[in-house]
């Protein structure tokens, strides 16, 4: 997008009648790009829309070459944007940038930073595989709730396109449509995710993982391929609760969680059930290959406790696997049942292994 400065003229050339119809005609152009954009963004109410679509038009409609937002990293909706959207289209269009760099560079400043002189500094802000081609940048901060969250930023293959000391109110005005954006779909993005995320850890709920072992155990039996649930929870929790406080408690479960999804793979489905406890679901995966991918949980969490500050907070879990070959297992809930079953029947075996450990006599 142009920012609208012009250069000095003398009083005849501003007196032009033909210009003046022209500067006219170029600012009812404007505006209608303008409430075009703006009634686009009325529509939006997700992010995939917001990232792809608003910015796209952005770019075609003004004839920029590069546009895209940096997000300051670690945030609520940084954190919300890259859960629920982590497409390719997505990563093009979003810069996410910790808040120490981003202040760095742009402050607490509300207005937009034209720049077209070194933009080294600003690496940090340009897209991947692009920074060296650009020659001159517009950076609109934007803000949700009153508060400085990242920055609009448009950039051109021209030193000519942003430089400082030009107009940039209109710049400021799209600024602005975006924020009222990003409050807007936020606000419905977050409805969303409550409805189908564990609001603690972020994982699955109970009501989506039913709905999803559904779908997987039809797909299982259409297709005749394997199919595997692991039923695990968390040994002593209770214990942590305890001594440790509710607040690690809850750092605990999601520390956890965290875990569980770094080792699984993407087509694997985790979800909270209840409490402490978690079910995952393994789509194309036998009952001994299930037992070994939890084994290996099992050793990893024995090696790697949580550490809260100076403390270290061993993690041990038990674990109850099922099949859809199983005997008995007819339906999703047999299947759901089948490796609860098992979950106590190895903390059972765990805690007697334990009392025999301790007392051998």
């Amino acid at each position: 997008m142009n920012s609208e400065g012009t250069p000095e003229s003398d009083d005849r050339q501003l007196l032009d009648p033909e210009r003046v119809l022209e500067t006219l005609r170029e600012n009812e152009e404007i505006a209608r790009k303008f409430f075009e954009i703006e009634v686009s963004i009325l529509s939006i109410l997700d992010f995939k829309d917001l990232f792809v679509r608003v910015l796209s038009e952005i770019r075609e409609k003004f004839g920029v070459p590069f546009v895209w937002i940096s997000l300051i990293g670690r945030s609520e909706i940084s954190d919300l944007i890259q859960t629920l959207a982590s497409s390719k289209s997505l990563k093009e269009r979003l810069n996410v940038i910790d808040r120490k760099t981003f202040l760095s560079l742009i402050g607490h400043k509300t207005a937009p930073l034209l720049l077209n002189g070194d933009l080294r500094p600003y690496y940090p802000m340009l897209p991947l595989g692009q920074m060296y081609f650009i020659r001159s940048l517009a950076i609109s901060p934007i803000s949700l709730h009153g508060q400085i969250i990242g920055s609009l930023n448009q950039a051109d293959f021209s030193r000519l396109r942003y430089r400082p000391g030009m107009d940039t109110r209109l710049l400021e005005q799209l600024a602005v449509k975006v924020s009222i954006c990003l409050s807007n779909v936020t606000a419905h993005e977050r409805l969303k995710y409550l409805a189908v995320r564990d609001p603690l850890t972020g994982l699955l709920n109970r009501r989506v993982m039913e709905t999803v072992l559904n779908r997987e155990f039809r797909r299982a039996k259409r297709y005749r391929t394997p199919l595997s649930l692991a039923f695990l929870d968390l040994d002593d929790f209770k214990i942590v609760n305890d001594r440790h406080g509710h607040e690690c408690g809850d750092s605990f479960l999601k520390y956890v969680s965290a875990q569980l999804l770094e080792m699984t793979r993407d087509i694997d489905v985790v979800a909270r059930y209840a409490g402490d406890e978690f079910v995952i679901i393994l789509p194309g995966t036998p009952a001994e290959e299930a037992r070994k991918l939890l084994e290996r949980l099992q050793h990893h969490f024995s090696q790697n406790p949580m550490v809260q500050g100076e403390t270290a907070i061993p993690v041990s879990i038990s674990f109850g696997v099922a099949s859809i070959t199983d005997p008995g297992v007819s339906d999703p809930e047999s299947l759901l049942s089948g490796a609860d079953s098992r979950l106590y029947g190895d903390k059972k075996a765990r805690k007697t292994g334990e009392f025999n450990l301790k007392d051998p006599g």
